[in-house]
């Protein structure tokens, strides 16, 4: 099966920015327990971070194009307000889950609303790292494999 792995803003700043919320685990670290995973699922997984919103767009739609056969996508704080991504995200067909390291309902007000999870088929928040292997195991069951 082959995984693409959406990174928005600020997410390559794992391990720098605010440890008490996203925890002390770099960008590298992330980057290495997905290659595991793809490892031991013998999937392609692909990872693809951009703080640009527009570059974000264009991702999703090529993986329409490029055999993606599923998307998981951390939008960072687009999760908020990009109605862009979410008719990306949309347009593809895919499956799709969104994913946050924090927990989003028990944060700042702004921060519980996903105008980008409604155009995926599954949300995982507040499990840390571990929620991206999480979101790769649905994709896998969805599939059927």
């Amino acid at each position: 099966m082959k995984i693409l792995i959406i990174n928005g803003p600020n997410l390559n700043f794992l391990g720098i920015r605010e440890k008490n919320i996203y925890g002390t685990q770099d960008y590298d670290y992330l980057l290495q327990m997905i290659a595991k995973k793809g490892e031991e699922t013998g999937c392609t997984i692909e990872v693809f971070q951009s703080n640009h919103e527009g570059a974000i767009i264009d991702r999703i739609q090529d993986a329409y194009f490029d055999g993606t056969e599923g998307i998981v996508i951390n939008p960072g704080a687009y999760t908020h307000y990009s109605y862009a991504i979410h008719d990306a995200l949309a347009s593809v067909t895919m499956p799709k889950v969104e994913i946050h390291i924090s927990d989003i309902t028990n944060r700042e007000e702004f921060r519980k609303v996903s105008v980008t999870a409604p155009a995926c088929d599954k949300q995982i928040y507040g499990h840390g790292l571990p929620g991206y292997l999480e979101a790769v195991d649905f994709l896998l069951e969805r599939q059927g494999k």
